[in-house]
């Protein structure tokens, strides 16, 4: 019997660290039926945890095989060593040269979240909020995200967050322009006066991060495609310090 106040062990909060752990010391990801015998539990049991871990970012699912995900770091702030360090003298050469905010930024869920941030010395600049969720669309850095996630993806955030559809055609496209020229740019979209430029960090094949440059629209505006000529180099250093 417990004491009064001691903690008591919950079924499900088990279950939902367990399968934390789980996938944490698997080095190539595990199944929904690697987690449902580990854990001795039906798989309908465990499909919905982990589908809930997805979305909320704790776990990947890299085609059913599922891995920790990026708000164990990012929320967290737990190291992320290897694309932290890496984008780190990148960040620094961006920040050196245009004196403004510069970002780095994980998918979190359905969100954006900035995990490391060197901040314009300028008396206007915009200051990014670390480790909160941001909407993938239209920030720039969410706009790298989607314009890599699958087409399913794409389409069901999308025809959840807009509600036009010749809106969402409009997206679509401007995505795939993203994808195919590896650069995103927010023209005053998220708040009108701030623009920013953002691009894909990968590694091994995948996406792993986002770099991103804001700074107010006034200043930067005109110097927009600068700034993502500068930001695809970086990020082509820092991929291969990855690779």
């Amino acid at each position: 019997m417990s004491a009064p106040g001691e903690a008591k062990e919950h079924r499900t909060a088990s279950r939902v660290t367990n399968i934390l752990e789980l996938a944490a010391k698997s080095e190539g990801g595990i199944r929904l039926a690697g987690l449902a015998a580990a854990l001795d539990a039906p798989r309908s049991s465990i499909h919905g945890l982990v589908k809930g871990l997805v979305a909320t970012g704790y776990l990947h699912d890299d085609d059913g095989s599922y891995t920790i995900g990026p708000a164990v770091t990012a929320l967290l702030a737990a190291p992320r060593p290897s694309i932290e360090r890496a984008a780190r003298p990148a960040m620094e050469a961006l920040h050196r040269d245009f004196n403004e905010t510069v970002m780095l930024s994980f998918l979190v869920g359905d969100a954006v979240v900035y995990a490391d941030v060197l901040e314009s010395t300028q008396m206007i600049r915009y200051s990014a909020p670390l480790r909160t969720r941001r909407p993938l669309y239209p920030t720039s850095s969410g706009k790298c995200f989607l314009a890599y996630a699958s087409e399913r993806y794409r389409d069901v955030y999308l025809t959840a967050h807009i509600e036009k559809e010749d809106r969402r055609r409009q997206v679509q496209e401007e995505l795939r322009g993203i994808a195919r020229e590896n650069v995103a740019i927010n023209r005053g979209q998220t708040l009108p006066d701030v623009s920013g430029v953002s691009a894909p960090i990968f590694g091994n094949g995948k996406l792993l991060a986002v770099l991103a440059i804001a700074g107010p629209t006034a200043r930067i505006a005109t110097h927009l495609d600068e700034f993502a000529a500068a930001m695809k180099d970086q990020v082509r250093q820092i991929s291969a310090r990855l690779d």
